[in-house]
């Protein structure tokens, strides 16, 4: 058998700074230790993926180390640290409560509250997945979340904040943990690439990002996917074959078929993009996208909100240059009513055709009306 371990396992961050994208948080709770200031009841909050788990791990093993760094970071090299590593800590106590959410687990997690630490100065619970706690094992909590003894801190992990009782909500120091950003995830992808030996294309790994939406997790799955598909060399076009994603390509040479106003070309474009097995309801929503990149690139200033590669950003800037605000308007009210139409067409087909004719008459009726 292999010794394969999945990325999002080997590259688990093991320390606050190596915590991609939650700058802020991970500061705070720094400035936390720092000041002895911890609150007994943290509420991490925030969609999958985003290292709400790993930083409560991070946050129990850090609070019992006996010789913490100068920038309040575990050493791994005390007795505390090497018992967390090595899983045998009597100290963190986790509880995946979508799995265990009646009363009698929260009974069980209470009775153990009590007993005091063996080694270091805390007992930390983390409850991941709190939501799914029944209403009967919140009631149970309450009590031992509001007077907790000195030596417990409990960490609550949730991706529907919503979903808990306010009574819980008021009981706890919450942490909103963001999306994180597609360059982010992508300079995070490049360093495990240089560690692995393997050669990427930038333009590869942001690819990567965007697919992922925000969730280092599914970006690393996605990253060893594209390894065993192609090996040590990640290209573009490997990742747009693999994930089955439609090249930036072909939208931008809908907008030249657009601006010589030659329909012929754009229906062919789009069958050879249906012919491909793409679904057209993406194809219009990929073209929206684009003109909205295109309008964000008007403006030198705003062109770094796109979330895209370097090459690709500079390919939007050009293409933006030749296209008028008004035309770039007007085909996102053209594509906003298409894709609200879609659906109930009965002839699907021919809504994204006479969509792209229209969009290849806007030119034209643009300068009538300017001339």
């Amino acid at each position: 058998m292999s010794d394969f371990v999945v990325s999002a396992r080997k590259y688990r961050p093991q320390t606050f700074d190596s915590v991609v994208g939650q700058k802020s948080i991970t500061t705070t709770l720094k400035s936390a230790l720092k000041n002895n200031h911890l609150a007994q009841a943290f509420l991490f909050c925030g969609s999958r993926g985003v290292g709400k788990t790993s930083t409560a791990r991070i946050l129990a093993k850090t609070i019992n180390c006996f010789n913490k760094t100068e920038d309040f970071e575990a050493c791994n090299q005390c007795e505390s640290c090497e018992s967390f590593n090595s899983g045998s800590s009597l100290n963190v106590y986790e509880l995946d409560a979508a799995s265990n959410n009646s009363v009698e687990n929260i009974r069980e997690l209470i009775s153990q509250v009590n007993i005091a630490p063996q080694l270091g100065t805390h007992k930390v619970y983390i409850i991941d997945e709190v939501h799914m706690l029944s209403t009967s094992a919140f009631n149970a909590f309450l009590k031992t979340l509001e007077e907790p003894p000195k030596h417990a801190i409990f960490i609550l992990a949730t991706t529907e904040k919503h979903k808990i009782i306010p009574t819980i909500l008021s009981r706890c120091q919450i942490f909103d943990f963001n999306r994180i950003k597609v360059k982010d995830i992508a300079d995070h992808l490049a360093g495990i690439a240089e560690k692995e030996g393997i050669i990427a294309e930038p333009d590869a790994l942001t690819i990567i990002a965007q697919k992922a939406d925000g969730a280092l997790r599914d970006a690393l799955s996605i990253f060893d996917q594209i390894v065993t598909f192609s090996g040590n060399n990640i290209t573009y076009k490997s990742v747009i074959e693999n994930l089955n994603i439609l090249d930036y390509d072909y939208y931008f040479k809908v907008i030249e078929y657009t601006q010589k106003e030659d329909i012929p070309g754009a229906l062919l474009l789009l069958n050879d993009v249906v012919e491909k097995g793409f679904d057209s309801h993406n194809f219009i929503a990929g073209l929206a996208e684009h003109y909205r990149n295109l309008l964000v690139c008007k403006d030198v200033r705003t062109a770094k909100l796109l979330e895209v590669g370097e090459n690709v950003q500079q390919k939007y800037v050009e293409q933006a240059k030749a296209l008028p605000p008004d035309q770039v308007i007007r085909a996102l009210g053209v594509l906003s009513r298409v894709d609200v139409e879609y659906k109930a067409s009965k002839n699907q087909r021919l809504l994204v055709e006479m969509a792209l004719m229209e969009l290849c008459s806007i030119k034209e009726e643009t300068e009538k009306k300017n001339p």
